[in-house]
């Protein structure tokens, strides 16, 4: 599948999306970028919070190429980690990429830490690969799926295809109360499209 004629390096960031101040970084992260090849397609959604995921993610390179753009656009995308992360020296660089730290040994678990988090910021991006790894699995985590219906807050697909260098943005899902039909869809949208190292199917 080719998206590269309508794909852009740098789409515009719309008002309600989440962003952190300019930096030298950013510009870094614009010219890296740049010189790479690589492409977003589609447009990011105005909407102050959601849940996005990823795939396939097929290979480390899959973080690095998201966190150039994340940084490039100045995206305030925040990603799940464990909370020991978020500590000590290197506590505020963790933070500071979008590290949310979570304790999985609390009494309340990662859904509720989660829906506690959306609750309390006016805008939040969550990012999580469903695959959980690298490796082809045949069914995905539905973690994303509890904290989105548990927060309330929509599903954007993004999806990595490397024959064209593209990082796309899919459609913006609303999720029903059936996590069976849900998840089926999310995977249908993604069969046309190739990782790195493979495909989701």
């Amino acid at each position: 599948m080719s998206e590269a004629s309508n794909a852009s390096i740098f789409p515009g960031v719309p008002p309600q999306a989440p962003q952190f101040p300019p930096s030298l970084l950013g510009w870094l992260c614009r010219a890296l970028l740049r010189l790479s090849g690589w492409r977003v397609a589609g447009a990011l959604p105005d909407v102050p919070k959601l849940v996005i995921i990823g795939a396939p993610h097929s290979s480390n390179w899959d973080g690095i190429w998201a966190l150039a753009f994340k940084v490039a656009l100045r995206l305030d995308i925040h990603f799940i980690i464990k909370h020991d992360y978020t500590k000590g020296a290197l506590g505020p660089l963790v933070r500071g990429l979008g590290g949310i730290g979570i304790d999985r040994k609390a009494a309340h678990d990662v859904v509720t830490q989660m829906r506690q988090q959306f609750a309390a910021r006016d805008k939040l991006w969550l990012g999580i690969t469903p695959e959980g790894t690298r490796k082809k699995v045949k069914k995905w985590k539905s973690g994303f799926w509890h904290i989105a219906r548990a927060a309330n807050v929509p599903v954007q697909l993004l999806y990595f295809h490397y024959p064209d260098k593209t990082i796309g943005l899919g459609p913006l899902i609303e999720l029903s109360d059936d996590l069976d039909d849900d998840m089926a869809r999310i995977r249908e949208y993604y069969v046309p499209f190739q990782g790195r190292n493979r495909g989701t199917v």
